[in-house]
């Protein structure tokens, strides 16, 4: 697999934080790393929780899964959600190395980047 240039990895990490910088979507990750497979939640479940309706959730779900963050699986008849812990992992490190701006290469090589 060919490394991304650094203006496809400022894309990645630019779409990142646009799906992360709305407030409900920021409270759907949270809640949805705090479940585990077995506890991963329904759309009706979810929008009970954050006190939002079932359409909103339905909403930011799609664009949460779109980057990837998170997974659904049909249970049923409804789908129940979880996180992509992976790839929620390829997302701290972008966003990482995106905050690491200016800072001086030894600092990076500390964190791992």
């Amino acid at each position: 697999m060919a490394r991304k240039t650094e203006e496809e990895k400022t894309e990645d990490q630019a779409a990142i934080f646009a799906v992360l910088g709305d407030p409900t979507r920021l409270r759907l990750v949270k809640l949805l790393y705090s479940q585990h497979d077995p506890d991963a939640l329904c759309v009706n479940a979810l929008a009970a929780i954050l006190g939002v309706t079932q359409s909103a959730v339905s909403q930011h779900l799609r664009i949460l899964k779109a980057i990837g963050l998170v997974k659904g699986e049909r249970r049923g008849y409804r789908i129940h959600y979880f996180i992509n812990r992976e790839s929620l992992e390829r997302c701290r490190r972008l966003a990482l190395e995106a905050l690491s701006i200016g800072r001086p290469a030894q600092d990076k090589e500390d964190e791992g980047l």
